[in-house]
């Protein structure tokens, strides 16, 4: 059994309280990278305020402090939501959502890119996770969504809300409820004016090959800073 194969451990609630939206974009930060950047995996204070505060795959780009994240930190580690990993020259962070939340692999990287980018359509969620796991299909994307939503009030409830559809629309957008229940109506209003499904696809598409093409110069850039024998960014 692979990884992304892996069941939700049953013993486990998750019946705690909103996530803040620093919280939620640490958490989310986390989960991301520990599947787009293996080798940095788990990220250092550095690495991780860096990633919390990327301009491109963010909704919305944030400018948090080293302060605000460690706070972010501290109170997801009393959730169980992150853990943080001893050894080496400082501390490094990792999240713990599978086994705090109780969902398997593929639902968790539906939240974390929700948390991330904000609310989908299950077509956007299965572009958006190609780099963190290749769903077969959008009915695929939308079994997991639906277990999300259908979850057992004694398991905690609901993880993710379907919105109505927007005007102008043909699907409809998935949130997460992480943080709270959300506000149909301002999420409404903040849906892309004019745009086509296609509209949202195409675009979708080449921000996934910009991050991609971003991805290898960091791979390159870290292997660069290797054989000139230079510590690794973010490990400062």
């Amino acid at each position: 059994m692979t990884p992304d194969q892996t069941p939700a451990p049953r013993s486990h609630n998750f019946q705690q309280r909103p996530l803040s939206t620093t919280e939620a974009r640490v958490l989310g930060t986390l989960m991301e990278k520990a599947r787009t950047v293996p080798d940095s995996y788990p990220l250092t204070l550095n690495s991780l305020v860096i990633g919390c505060n990327q301009k491109s795959s963010r909704d919305p780009v944030l400018q948090l402090t080293d302060a605000l994240v460690v706070e972010a930190v501290e109170n997801l580690r009393q959730l169980n939501l992150v853990l943080e990993t001893s050894g080496g020259r400082v501390a490094r962070y990792e999240h713990n959502i599978m086994r705090a939340v109780g969902v398997p692999s593929q639902s968790a990287v539906l939240l974390g890119m929700l948390m991330l980018r904000g609310p989908q359509t299950a077509g956007e969620l299965r572009l958006n996770t190609e780099r963190w796991y290749k769903f077969l299909d959008i009915a695929s994307v939308d079994a997991f969504l639906e277990e999300l939503q259908d979850r057992a009030p004694e398991k905690g409830g609901a993880l993710v809300l379907k919105l109505p559809r927007a005007p102008g629309t043909r699907e409809q957008r998935w949130a997460h409820l992480l943080c709270g229940p959300v506000d149909i109506a301002a999420l409404s209003n903040a849906a892309m004016p004019g745009a086509t499904e296609d509209d949202v696809i195409t675009l979708t598409r080449r921000v996934s090959t910009l991050e991609d093409a971003v991805a290898l110069l960091q791979d390159q850039l870290q292997n660069l800073h290797k054989e000139l024998g230079l510590s690794q960014p973010g490990q400062d």
